[in-house]
C-alpha cells in the first residue's frame, strides 16, 4: 500500500512516500481505506524522536484519519464494507480495569495511532471495531478526520476534568492550534466567556470567527498584566495552557482564587520551574487529561456532525506531498489543521 513513513528520525526531509505492506486484519478488526488523514504536532514529535522512543521502522505517521471499510474481519457486526467511518486513535486494550469501567483513555496498554503503532498516512490501516464511529452521508471526510483528535481532546479536558459551567471566564492560551481552536467552541456552546491569547493578529482573527469574546496579541502586550486588568484585578476562572514551559508560570497568575489550570500538551516544553506559593496561596488546581473515553468520542463528534463544531482547515496536501506538509507544520503559522488526502 502507498504510505508516508520514515525510516530515521529526523526533519521533514525525513518524509518519504512510498509502498509498505499491507495491514494484517485480526478479529474484532476493520480494515479501513484512508480518504484523509490530519496532521498534529506529535507527528512532528514522533518524526523527530525523543531519548527513549523506540519503534519499529520504518514507522507511518497520523492518529487521525476517516474514510471507508474496506474489510471486516471475524467477529465485527456494526460495519460492513463501504461504511465511512471515522477513527478514534485512542486505543484501549478493552479488557484491563479502567477499560472495562469506560476509562479507556487511562487504559493500562494505551497505544495511540502513529505514535506507538503505525498510524493513518497511508492507504489502509486496521483497528478494532470499537475504535469507528459512523460518518453522516453528506458530512466531509476531511472535517470527520480534522476533527477527531483535537475536539475529543478539548472535550475531556474542558468538561470532564474541568467541570467547565455556564458563565465561567475562560482564558485560552494560544489561538491557531487544533486543540485550542475546539476548546473555544466548546467554552463558548458552554456558555463561558473566552478570552485568547494569540501571537499575532491572524490568529487572533480565526479565534474571533470561532467565538472568542476577548482578543489579547502577545506580540503587543503583557497578557498576564491585560488579564488582570480586564477582570478588574480578579481573574478567570479557568486557564487552557496547552504550551507548557513558556507560558505556566503567567498563566497561574491570571487564574483567579480557586481558579482552574488546565492542561493537555506541552507544545514550547515539558519541564519548567513552577512557584508552588501560587498553588497554595491561590487555592489553585492544575489538571491534566489525555484524549477522551470513547462515549466522550461519539458525543462531542455527534455535535461536529450536527453543525455546532467545526475544526478549521489550514491546507490540504495530498500523501505524496508529505514532505511539504511538514515543511508547513515546521512553519509555526498554521491556522487550524493541516490534512492529506488519498
Amino acid at each position: 500500500m502507498k504510505s508516508a513513513f520514515f525510516s530515521q528520525h529526523g526533519g521533514p526531509a525525513a518524509m518519504q512516500y512510498g509502498d509498505l505492506p499491507d495491514p494484517v486484519l485480526r478479529p474484532g478488526e476493520v480494515l479501513v481505506q484512508i480518504k484523509a488523514s490530519a496532521m498534529n504536532r506529535v507527528d512532528k514529535w514522533v518524526r523527530d524522536g525523543w531519548p527513549g522512543l523506540k519503534l519499529e521502522l520504518p514507522h507511518i505517521l497520523g492518529s487521525d484519519g476517516s474514510g471507508v471499510v474496506a474489510q471486516v474481519a471475524e467477529g465485527v457486526s456494526a460495519f460492513k464494507a463501504g461504511d465511512r467511518v471515522v477513527i478514534n486513535t485512542n486505543i484501549g486494550c478493552g479488557g484491563c480495569e479502567f477499560c472495562v469501567a469506560g476509562q479507556d483513555n487511562l487504559c493500562s496498554q494505551w497505544q495511540l495511532l502513529g505514535e506507538t503503532m503505525n498510524g493513518t498516512n497511508a492507504e489502509y490501516v486496521a483497528v478494532p471495531e470499537r475504535q469507528l464511529l459512523a460518518v453522516p452521508e453528506a458530512f466531509p471526510l476531511e472535517q470527520a478526520a480534522a476533527a477527531a483528535l483535537v475536539f475529543q481532546t478539548a472535550w475531556h479536558s474542558l468538561i470532564t476534568r474541568g467541570q467547565l459551567r455556564a458563565g465561567e471566564s475562560v482564558l485560552i492560551v494560544g489561538a491557531g492550534g487544533g486543540v485550542n481552536t475546539a476548546a473555544i467552541q466548546i467554552a463558548k456552546l458552554a456558555g463561558c466567556v473566552v478570552y485568547v491569547v494569540g501571537s499575532d493578529q491572524p490568529k487572533l482573527a480565526l479565534a474571533e470567527s470561532l467565538g472568542a469574546d476577548v482578543l489579547i496579541d502577545r506580540s503587543q502586550e503583557d497578557w498576564g498584566k491585560k488579564i488582570f486588568q480586564l477582570t478588574q484585578r480578579r481573574g478567570v476562572d479557568v486557564v487552557v495552557d496547552n504550551v507548557g514551559a513558556a507560558t505556566m508560570m503567567t498563566s497561574l497568575r491570571a487564574a483567579r482564587r480557586g481558579g482552574r489550570i488546565l492542561t493537555v500538551g506541552n507544545t514550547a516544553g515539558p519541564k519548567f520551574e513552577i512557584d508552588n506559593r501560587y498553588f497554595f496561596g491561590k487555592h489553585l488546581s492544575l489538571i491534566g487529561s489525555t484524549m477522551s473515553t470513547r462515549a466522550e468520542f461519539a458525543t462531542v463528534m455527534g455535535l461536529v456532525f450536527a453543525g455546532k463544531f467545526k475544526a478549521p482547515l489550514d491546507s490540504t496536501f495530498p500523501l505524496q506531498d508529505i514532505q511539504a506538509a511538514h515543511n508547513r507544520m515546521e512553519q509555526g503559522e498554521v491556522l487550524g489543521k493541516i490534512v492529506l488526502t488519498l
